[in-house]
């Protein structure tokens, strides 16, 4: 069975950190790019950083850049965004996601984890 198992969200302080994780199972994760998004409340679903495979290149949106970092661990089959210098407007359901496409369009990516909560309050 597939699984993207997304945690580590809570709640923050505006310019604190928090670090999320997604642990991947029921698929060879290697094949595969890895994005988190986020979803706000009232808004739609939006791209927040993607990964690629073994050479570990990287993408974020240009409302993170220099704020978040994303990683992976294919050993361990986990897949980490770390949050700093949040702002109020980082708070979302965050979700990881899996893709064989390199892309920021959610609807390339086939597998979704459930999302993890993120509240920052100023």
């Amino acid at each position: 069975e597939v699984q993207l198992q997304a945690s580590g969200g809570g709640l923050a302080e505006a310019g604190g950190s928090l670090r999320l994780s997604c642990r991947v199972t029921g698929f060879t994760v290697d094949d595969y790019y890895i994005g988190w998004f986020r979803q706000a409340p009232g808004k739609e679903r939006e791209g927040v950083s993607c990964i690629t495979d073994s050479a570990g290149n990287t993408h974020y949106a240009d409302s993170v850049k220099d704020r978040f970092s994303i990683s992976r661990d294919n050993a361990q089959k986990t897949m980490s965004l770390q949050l700093n210098s949040l702002e109020p407007e980082d708070t979302a359901l965050y979700y990881c996601a899996a893709s064989q496409v390199w892309t920021t369009k959610r609807e390339w990516y086939r597998y979704w984890g459930q999302g993890t909560l993120v509240t920052v309050s100023s």
